[in-house]
């Protein structure tokens, strides 16, 4: 752990690039100066509010299967915020990487592909709103843990628990377990929703999200696979 860094993500990419990191490795950080998400957003969180680390495994599958990691880490993030956060609110997914409680952002996660000298690893980013206040979040539509009436639980314990669960899904997507497909649609709020699609160079459409391929991409009504883009929510 450190108290500061510029990000955990680019500290570990570099690590990771000079063949110093080892699967499992993990940096944890109170606060980071350039903090990012994804699409190159900033991701800034006052000191000590947030849980903000970035984890580094080599996965037992081939490359192109990779656009599940992100999926698998959100839910490791949902199960281990509803163990040891009782709220009101549910804990759900936004297809790609967001978490939400009702329709607010609580957290969010950024994988990345990274060369070592011994193959290509991945990187995860999470960040998660610990203790914010309504004043401290950086948009609207962002709440935290302790808004959401969570407080009764320690962010080491939280970190913990959403290590642990990573390793259970990752071990079951190695072993090609089809259930994670499943499981991940009935935690998430973008599936059989109508959502509009904001994909690069400004094109948009609209459709109804049908489910999620083995791959990680959003499946639509015409059966036509998203890889990336935002998603909103339509009424």
């Amino acid at each position: 752990m450190v108290d500061v860094t510029g990000s955990t993500q680019n500290d570990l990419a570099v690590e990771a690039r000079r063949g110093n990191s080892q699967n499992g490795d993990v940096l944890v950080a109170e606060f980071q100066l350039t903090g990012r998400g994804r699409l190159g957003r900033s991701f800034i969180a006052p000191t000590r509010s947030a849980l903000l680390f970035s984890l580094f495994i080599r996965p037992h599958r081939e490359g192109g299967d990779w656009g599940w990691l992100p999926l698998l880490a959100g839910q490791a993030v949902v199960a281990a915020i509803e163990s040891q956060c009782k709220a009101d609110v549910a804990c759900r997914l936004k297809w790609p990487n967001d978490i939400l409680m009702g329709e607010m952002k609580v957290a969010g996660l950024l994988a990345e592909r990274v060369e070592t000298p011994e193959g290509p690893g991945v990187i995860i980013g999470i960040g998660i709103n610990v203790d914010a206040s309504e004043e401290e979040l950086p948009i609207s539509t962002a709440t935290s843990l302790k808004l959401q009436g969570c407080s009764a639980f320690e962010r080491e314990d939280l970190l913990i628990t959403i290590l642990e669960n990573v390793a259970h899904y990752l071990q079951r997507w190695e072993a090609n377990d089809g259930n994670l497909i499943s499981e991940y649609e009935n935690v998430s709020v973008t599936i059989g929703r109508r959502i509009r699609i904001e994909l690069p160079g400004g094109v948009m459409k609209e459709s109804i999200a049908k489910g999620v391929a083995p791959s990680g991409a959003l499946i639509l009504t015409n059966g036509e696979l998203v890889t990336v883009g935002d998603i909103v929510h339509l009424q």
